[in-house]
């Protein structure tokens, strides 16, 4: 199956939602409100492998402003398109209370039960009543068919982790030209990592749809520069990892300008914050702080059904309910990782043609929404890590 093929062309076979964007995956999410009832979480996800057990270290202590970003992102996550189902476990006493979850993520369509461990009883009860209520979501999910589904029902989350010198020639240059062949046919890309738009702003203003949206980016990032030049003084300029360095970069604006790469060459349509969904189509710009596991949580709560991740040191992370397409931006650590990576974009840099490893990847992206698994699903990387800015009390 090729890019500019009919069958490509035509996008594929997902599953319909009550509302909303149609999912890849089918998933049942059983999703902890509060730490405090990660341990159900856990135990249910034990008796019930096939769920996807997401848990958390939030749902107290949390000024206003970060209350609102977990709920955001929670509600995000249980709202998926990737989600058939939802059992929310809370404990009783939180502050993010587990009816208002449900509830919110009820109000998007999504089938959604919730449970409290103090009202149950204790752990023990909840666990048991849970796994129950598990096992009966996976009956129903199972029962469901796929669908044909056209790729402007499909977003896409770009994301870029270990970068090295050839982040921004081989892989964030090839996932550049996938994002204007989605765009092209309607679908939805979202860069994201403020932190690695840094060096970048001018660039990025003259590629948004008005002026206005255009000021707003580079208030952004210019805020986010501003945040970290306070934290870390003169090194702010230095805001790579030890492994970007080893690799070939020496600071965050080099970095940058490879980063900013994999949003293609199409307009900026919008500017959307953490966890928030996109509502326009096209190319967009998200919020999201540079480490990896958070910006992908950020962009799995605002709806990405994928991720196309660009990788040059090599990193396994993956997503519990989206799954994460690994491209490798050379041909040595593609071999030496095998088993994480699903993408050789370093055939680049030997000479091959640019619009045949960008149908490669379209096909690869095609296959992937109507169910090949990929390496970090066949693996079991499920990580999750909720964005917050203030402090815990």
């Amino acid at each position: 199956m090729r890019a500019g093929s009919n069958e490509v062309d035509k996008g594929f076979m997902g599953y319909r939602r009550p509302k909303g964007a149609p999912g890849v995956r089918n998933h049942v999410v059983v999703l902890s409100s509060v730490s405090c009832a990660n341990g159900v979480v856990q135990a249910i996800g034990r008796a019930c492998p096939a769920v996807k057990a997401i848990t958390h270290s939030e749902g107290c202590g949390r000024a206003i402003d970060d209350a609102l970003i977990i709920q955001r992102t929670l509600v995000g996550l249980g709202a998926h398109p990737n989600v058939a189902a939802v059992l929310v476990v809370g404990l009783g006493c939180e502050s993010l209370k587990a009816e208002v979850l449900g509830e919110r993520i009820a109000a998007a369509g999504t089938a959604v039960e919730v449970l409290g461990i103090q009202a149950m009883g204790g752990s023990q009860r909840a666990t048991a009543a849970g796994t129950a209520i598990a096992r009966r979501m996976l009956q129903g999910a199972a029962a469901q068919r796929r669908v044909r589904c056209g790729w402007e029902a499909l977003t896409v989350g770009l994301e870029c982790g270990g970068s090295d010198a050839l982040s921004g020639i081989t892989a964030n240059r090839l996932v550049g030209a996938a994002a204007d062949w989605l765009v092209a046919r309607g679908a939805t890309v979202v860069l994201s990592e403020t932190t690695e738009m840094i060096g970048t702003a001018h660039i990025l203003a003259q590629r948004a749809a008005d002026e206005a949206l255009g000021k707003r980016i580079v208030e952004l990032i210019q805020g986010q520069r501003r945040k970290t030049e306070h934290y870390m003084g003169e090194r702010a300029g230095l805001v790579i990892s030890p492994g970007n360095m080893d690799g070939g970069l020496s600071n965050i604006t080099e970095k940058s300008l490879g980063c900013i790469v994999k949003g293609g060459t199409t307009p900026i349509q919008e500017l959307v914050a953490y966890g928030t969904a996109p509502s326009r189509q096209g190319l967009v710009l998200m919020d999201t702080p540079g480490s990896d596991v958070f910006s992908l949580t950020g962009m799995a709560a605002g709806g990405a059904q994928i991720m196309l991740f660009t990788t040059g040191r090599g990193t396994p992370v993956g997503f519990p309910t989206v799954p994460v397409v690994k491209i490798a931006t050379n041909s040595r650590m593609y071999a030496a990782m095998a088993d994480d990576m699903d993408v050789d974009a370093g055939v680049l840099a030997a000479g091959a043609s640019l619009d045949s490893e960008r149908d490669a990847l379209v096909a690869l992206l095609g296959q992937v929404a109507e169910g090949k698994a990929t390496r970090a699903e066949c693996n079991g990387q499920e990580m999750v890590a909720l964005h917050t800015s203030g402090p815990a009390f």
